[in-house]
């Protein structure tokens, strides 16, 4: 599970999709939050081509509703804060 590797080995060594399965918490039946999570990552080639997405985009996919599409702008919105505190 991406959350325990994360809490054993730290955030670094999680993958994109890893990462970004922990947001989407959990699967559905037939696929898991990683396996989501690298299908939003392989349509979109990269967190940066994610968060510059509609959110309307992330309903294209199964297992994706509306907790975790506000979830993943949530996130993109904060590292754009954090981003443009750095720049100032």
């Amino acid at each position: 599970h991406p959350g325990g590797k994360l809490r054993e080995l730290g955030a670094e060594a999680l993958t994109d999709a890893e990462l970004l399965a922990i947001l989407l918490s959990t699967g559905t039946k037939a696929k898991t939050a990683e396996q989501i999570a690298q299908e939003i990552l392989d349509k979109f080639n990269s967190f940066k081509g994610m968060a510059n997405q509609p959110l309307e985009k992330f309903l294209d996919f199964k297992g994706l509703g509306d907790v975790k599409i506000i979830r993943i702008a949530a996130a993109f919105e904060i590292a754009r804060r954090i981003a443009k505190d750095n720049t100032t």
